[in-house]
């Protein structure tokens, strides 16, 4: 089973309003190197992203249905499920997926 890790420059980001999860425009891209949550913080840090080929671009792919709720204080995010299809070949492999804003311009692509 797949479990998920926080970046942790994320909470500062919520704080600094570089993240509307409502609105902005965001995405997933598969590596193959472990993300470090404690010193990576925008898309520029990870480093072994999967090139274009067979169905994936790189840059990733644009998740189309987040959707943020809130109930007795607690913020909930919910991301629609995606379907990538491989095209005259495999994609990957892949170990890792991150989330990144690409609206976000400071800093740039936030985690």
């Amino acid at each position: 089973m797949a479990s998920a890790v926080k970046f942790e420059a994320f909470s500062e980001h919520l704080a600094e309003g570089v993240h509307n999860l409502d609105t902005g425009l965001i995405k997933i891209l598969l590596s193959n190197d472990a993300p470090s949550a404690a010193a990576d913080a925008v898309k520029a840090d990870l480093t072994s992203e999967l090139s274009t080929a067979n169905g994936y671009t790189a840059g990733g792919m644009t998740l189309d249905t987040v959707t943020l709720s809130e109930a007795s204080g607690t913020a909930k995010v919910t991301i629609a499920d995606e379907v990538l299809t491989a095209s005259g070949g495999s994609i990957g492999p892949f170990r890792y997926v991150a989330i990144y804003n690409d609206t976000a311009t400071s800093p740039a692509d936030a985690l």
